[in-house]
């Protein structure tokens, strides 16, 4: 975990705690403090005056990586991805045949992160910001815990609304700790959802995959030298749907709600058969119950976002959420916003 407090002198009984959670692949680090020109999110709410604390699940970034340091662990279908091999390393079954982590264990952590900061801090409550995958964690947990949560801002949240709520047995379920990624293919991909002059800085190709090996110390030292390769962990998830979003009216009643993500996400709206896999923002936003949830569109922006042209309005979008959660003042509705960072009401 890492702390930036723009906490100002004087206003310790005035803290506002902000807890932010990376996705499936990107560690915090990478995502949201990245050292280059204006990208780090968590500097900006810092020089906005809020305590930011950024925290990576087991199995990602700087956290501990059980099982992952073995290169037989890594998904048998990309072990051809290890070349040159790491030293003894002979392509073949996993020595660990599971699933990493699981639903249980990423929310425990986030609880134990949560009540840390209320300890040692002095606060009531903890406001949330999710990138991706984070939602799998942060919407149940604060559902179930909204004394805990202020607010909740989810960027790009991958929600599957027909998932399953039923944790699957046994535990851990069979499979492999790790997955890969490479420099090339997080680049590649990255560019499907690029569709604007202006939306991403060639420069970005290096700065981010080097803000990611530098929170990978084992995974960069993997494939070809100066280069590495991204070690991504392997979980299995449940409990978050149409019907976890709706429980008991909390998100959208104790817990305001603001959801954001771009125009040409591809990850985010999916037409998959399998509903594990059919993910849909609408319908997030739809299975919130409660009245105080809103909902912003980006133009010009990808899966991504908090690396391209975007990102400073995605920084003034939030600091502005966590001061009056509210967008153009209001507490419901839907939005675009242009790439001047103008919003207005969606069609």
């Amino acid at each position: 975990m890492r702390e930036r407090d723009g906490t100002p002198p004087g206003h310790l009984d005035e803290r506002t705690a902000v807890l932010m959670l990376h996705g499936r692949s990107v560690p915090v680090l990478a995502g949201v403090d990245l050292d280059y020109k204006s990208y780090s999110w968590a500097d900006a709410l810092a020089k906005a005056g809020y305590d930011v604390f950024m925290m990576d699940l087991q199995g990602s970034g700087l956290s501990p990586r059980p099982r992952m340091d073995d290169p037989r662990n890594v998904n048998p279908a990309q072990q051809h991805l290890l070349k040159p091999r790491p030293a003894g390393f002979t392509p073949g079954p996993p020595n660990y045949p599971h699933q990493l982590s699981n639903s249980n264990s990423d929310r425990d952590e986030l609880n134990t992160v949560v009540e840390w900061i209320i300890r040692e801090r002095g606060v009531k409550k903890v406001a949330f910001i999710g990138w991706s995958a984070a939602a799998f964690t942060m919407g149940p947990y604060a559902v179930k815990n909204p004394g805990k949560v202020s607010s909740l801002f989810l960027l790009a949240p991958i929600f599957p609304p027909e998932g399953t709520s039923i944790a699957p047995d046994p535990l851990p379920q069979p499979g492999f700790p790790t997955f890969l990624s490479t420099k090339s293919g997080t680049w590649d991909g990255w560019g499907n959802e690029v569709h604007c002059d202006g939306q991403r800085e060639e420069e970005m190709r290096d700065k981010v995959w080097d803000a990611i090996m530098k929170s990978d110390p084992v995974g960069s030292t993997w494939g070809p030298v100066d280069e590495g390769r991204n070690r991504i962990r392997n979980f299995v998830r449940w409990g978050w749907n149409k019907t976890t979003a709706a429980q008991d009216g909390v998100l959208g009643g104790r817990v305001p709600v603001l959801i954001a993500y771009g125009e040409y996400d591809r990850q985010v709206n999916t037409s998959s058969e399998d509903p594990e896999f059919n993910f849909s923002v609408s319908a997030l936003y739809n299975a919130i119950a409660g009245d105080h949830k809103l909902m912003v569109k980006l133009s010009c922006a990808g899966h991504s976002v908090v690396w391209e042209m975007q990102h400073k309005n995605v920084h003034n979008l939030s600091k502005h959420w966590l001061k009056h959660l509210k967008v153009d003042g209001k507490t419901q509705g839907i939005f675009n916003m242009n790439t001047n960072g103008d919003i207005s009401p969606a069609p």
